[in-house]
C-alpha cells in the first residue's frame, strides 16, 4: 500500500460546508479540464460532485472518452487509478485522492507471488493452463496475464471470459484433457462463476501463495480444471450464510440479493447472484414494496435504499459492511487534489510505466472484445 502524507492541519479545520463551496469552486475554475469519477462504493458526500458514477472499469472506459479532459480524478482504489490510466490518452492525468485508498484484494496477489507460481504450476501441467485476473488487481498483474495469452474479466462477464479461457472443455471433459484456468485473485468469484458454469466443487483448487506449490499435491493440480487464487474481498467475506438464515426468518418477504465476491455458500442460499451493475438494475426494476436484503457494500445499499424509498431495501449484515479503503477519499483529500491543480500543481498522479501500460491493455481489450454473458446474473446459483 502507498503512504500518503498527512494533509495540511487547515484541511481539517475546514467545515463540511466550506470544503462543499471550495470543491465547487475548483471545478469550476477548472472546467472540461477536469472529469471527477466515483466508485458505487464512495461515500455520498464525495459522489455528490462526481460527474460519472459506476463500477471500476466503467468508470475507467468513461475517462477514455473524455477526451477534453486534462485531468481524471479518481475517487476510487488504487488499482482503479491504474486501469484508468491505462485506458486514458497518454497525455491525460489520472490523480488518486489519497494515496492509501488501496484494495485488500488486489494486495493479495502479488506480481512476484503470481510469477513464482505460474512457474510452478506450468512446470507441472504445461501449457495448458490460461491465466484470468478479476479487474481487481495490479495493472503488473493485468500486465503478466497479458503476456502469458490470458485476460482480465469483471464480475459482469465473467463467465464470458472463462468459457472463452477453457476453449471448449466443458464439465463432461476428462481431467487432464483441454484447458485449464487459473483464477486471480478472488476465489469466490471465480467459485461461484464456474460451478453455475455446470463444474462441480471438485474440479476446483485453492492455491494459497504463502504455501510450497500453493498447500497442493502435484496430482491435485493434475485433477484440477479451476485453480482459484486465495484471495478474497475484505467486505463480501463478511457475509455469512447465518446471515441469510436470520433474513429468512423475518415475516416481511426478502429476497436475497449478493454479489458474487461472497463465499459460495452464501451464494447458494441466496434468491439472487450478480454484479453490481446487476444490484442496482435489480432495484431499479422491483416493483414497489418489494422487499430487498443485499449483500454489497453499505454505502451502495444505503444510496439505493434513499434512491428508491417506495421499496424496502437493506443489508443483508447487521454490520457495517463498508470499504474501508475507499473511505479515506474524502471531502478534505478531494479539496486538497483540487485546490493544488487550481494553483499549477498536480498531487499523486498515478502512471503506469509503458510496457506494463502496453500488456495490461492487452489483457483488457482481450476481455472487451468478448460477447457478454446471455443472462445478467452470469453467476446465479443453480
Amino acid at each position: 500500500m502507498l503512504y500518503q502524507l498527512p494533509l495540511a492541519p487547515k484541511y481539517s479545520q475546514m467545515t463540511p460546508d466550506e470544503l462543499r463551496a471550495g470543491i465547487l469552486g475548483f471545478k469550476e475554475r477548472l472546467g472540461r479540464r477536469l472529469v471527477i469519477l466515483g466508485h458505487h462504493y464512495q461515500q455520498d458526500e464525495v459522489i455528490e460532485f462526481a460527474d460519472f458514477t459506476g463500477d471500476s472499469l466503467r468508470l475507467s472506459q468513461l475517462a477514455a472518452e473524455q477526451t477534453d479532459a486534462d485531468f481524471i480524478v479518481f475517487c476510487g482504489v488504487h488499482f482503479m487509478a491504474e486501469s484508468a490510466d491505462i485506458l486514458t490518452d497518454e497525455r491525460q492525468v489520472v490523480i488518486l485522492p489519497d494515496l492509501s485508498a488501496g484494495c485488500s484484494m488486489a494486495d493479495m496477489a502479488h506480481i512476484d507471488q503470481v510469477e513464482e507460481a505460474w512457474e510452478a504450476i506450468t512446470r507441472i501441467l504445461g501449457p495448458s493452463l490460461t491465466p484470468i485476473t478479476y479487474v481487481n488487481s495490479s495493472a503488473a498483474v493485468k500486465a503478466f496475464v497479458g503476456r502469458s495469452e490470458g485476460a482480465c474479466c469483471t464480475s459482469s462477464n465473467a463467465r464470458a471470459v472463462l468459457e472463452w479461457a477453457l476453449d471448449g472443455a466443458t464439465p463432461e471433459t476428462p481431467a487432464g484433457v483441454g484447458r485449464r484456468v487459473i483464477f486471480l485473485p478472488d476465489q469466490h468469484l471465480g467459485r461461484n462463476t464456474a460451478y453455475a458454469m455446470g463444474f462441480p466443487l471438485e474440479s476446483m483448487v485453492v492455491y494459497d501463495p504463502r504455501q510450497p506449490l500453493g498447500g497442493l499435491s502435484e496430482d491435485q493440480l493434475r485433477a484440477a480444471r479451476f485453480i482459484l487464487w486465495k484471495g478474497h474481498c475484505s467486505v463480501h467475506q463478511l457475509f455469512n450464510p447465518a446471515q441469510v438464515a436470520a433474513i429468512r426468518t423475518l415475516p416481511e418477504p426478502y429476497r436475497v440479493l449478493v454479489h458474487p465476491e461472497c463465499s459460495w455458500e452464501v451464494c447458494q442460499k441466496s434468491d439472487l447472484v450478480g454484479s453490481t451493475d446487476f444490484i442496482i438494475r435489480t432495484i431499479r426494476d422491483a416493483p414497489s414494496g418489494s422487499y430487498w436484503a443485499v449483500g454489497t457494500e453499505v454505502h451502495l445499499v444505503r444510496r439505493l435504499a434513499q434512491q428508491y424509498r417506495d421499496r424496502h431495501v437493506r443489508s443483508l449484515a447487521t454490520i457495517q459492511c463498508l470499504c474501508t479503503t475507499m473511505y479515506r477519499i474524502d471531502l478534505k483529500h478531494l479539496y486538497w487534489t483540487l485546490e493544488s491543480l487550481c494553483e499549477g500543481r498536480t498531487v499523486n498522479r498515478i502512471q503506469v510505466d509503458a510496457e506494463t501500460r502496453r500488456w495490461s491493455r492487452v489483457a483488457l481489450d482481450r476481455m472487451l472484445s468478448l460477447r457478454p454473458a446471455a443472462s445478467p446474473a452470469a453467476v446465479a446459483r443453480r
